[in-house]
């Protein structure tokens, strides 16, 4: 088998990032197969199309989809019922694409040219209010499938690095949070009686006193 690019065969992944192959997205499974630690034939959504393009790639020989990993069907889209959704963002945190958009306790709703419809956000919903429906025709998934499949890479690699980062500064804040709290600065001990610096204070204080007695008796 001759030494195969892991960016390559990414390249003709249809970047659904659904895991349906055993892989955590398109990419780790492109260097599964780059290794020979995986079979060219585990991407339901690539279906039989895909397999034969990564074949000829690979100079493998062609073999059909292993059923183990699905069946290859139409390209579907997720859509939320939004009456009925809770606001849990579980769907959001499965996403792979950032492609459902909300808040806690707030409404969602699936940005459809942004969705590869992965079905990783389905399962996952505790009021089952996530139904998958054929992609329109007008969709980018129909009408570019090569530009959405690398639109839809670059969004996946934006949400990891969104999350790696968020991971650092949750880490980095633990961190610093161990930390010793910096010690207050202790007070200032009393001068010792009969220093200058004690009578200084002393007649400072002491026409603080006369003047107070004076703006009282000048006062109506």
């Amino acid at each position: 088998m001759p030494t195969l690019d892991p960016v390559a065969i990414d390249a003709l992944l249809p970047q659904t990032q659904c895991a349906q192959c055993g892989y955590a997205g398109c990419l780790p499974y492109a260097e599964a197969i780059a290794r020979g630690a995986a079979g060219i034939n585990q991407c339901p959504p690539g279906g039989d199309e895909g397999i034969r393009a990564l074949a000829a790639l690979a100079g493998l020989p062609y073999a059909p989809l292993n059923p183990a990993h699905g069946a290859h069907r139409p390209r579907v889209l997720a859509v939320i019922d939004e009456a009925r959704c809770i606001g849990c963002t579980i769907c959001i945190q499965k996403c792979p694409v950032d492609a459902i958009a909300g808040a806690a306790k707030v409404m969602h709703t699936v940005i459809a040219s942004e969705c590869t419809g992965c079905e990783l956000c389905v399962a996952p919903c505790p009021v089952d209010c996530i139904a998958l429906v054929p992609v329109p025709r007008s969709h980018p998934a129909i009408t570019r499938p090569r530009a959405a499949a690398d639109h839809a890479r670059t969004r996946y690699q934006a949400r990891l690095a969104r999350l790696a980062r968020l991971a650092a500064e949750a880490h980095a804040r633990k961190k610093g949070s161990r930390r010793p709290e910096a010690a207050a600065p202790a007070p200032s001990a009393a001068p010792a009686i009969g220093t200058p610096e004690h009578k200084r204070i002393a007649i400072a204080a002491a026409q603080a006193r006369a003047q107070a007695r004076r703006e009282r008796a000048g006062s109506p």
